[in-house]
């Protein structure tokens, strides 16, 4: 099968299928499904879940960063300010 691709992906595109075939072969021999429909079914879910799961921890891991920045600059302001009333003092 051929499938049109970016120019210089060619190689992250057939570690991707090499990647895909791999799973259906352990899905297929982990839960004996021969059907080819319902095996590229399952592993297409697979994959939306995988997926769906490192976007959530993204977001999980950019809202934690985005805290520690918050606090991190109310720390400065707070630090900047206690220096200027000292200077004024």
């Amino acid at each position: 099968m051929r499938v049109n691709c970016p120019a210089g992906q060619e190689l992250s595109l057939q570690e991707a299928a090499d990647d895909f075939d791999k799973r259906l072969h352990e899905l297929s021999a982990r839960t004996k499904v021969t059907n080819t429909e319902q095996l590229l079914t399952i592993a297409a879910l697979n994959v939306c879940y995988e997926l769906q799961t490192e976007k959530q921890k993204i977001a999980d891991d950019r809202n934690e960063m985005q805290q520690r920045i918050s606090l991190l600059q109310e720390s400065i302001e707070e630090a900047l300010l206690k220096h200027s009333a000292s200077k004024e003092a």
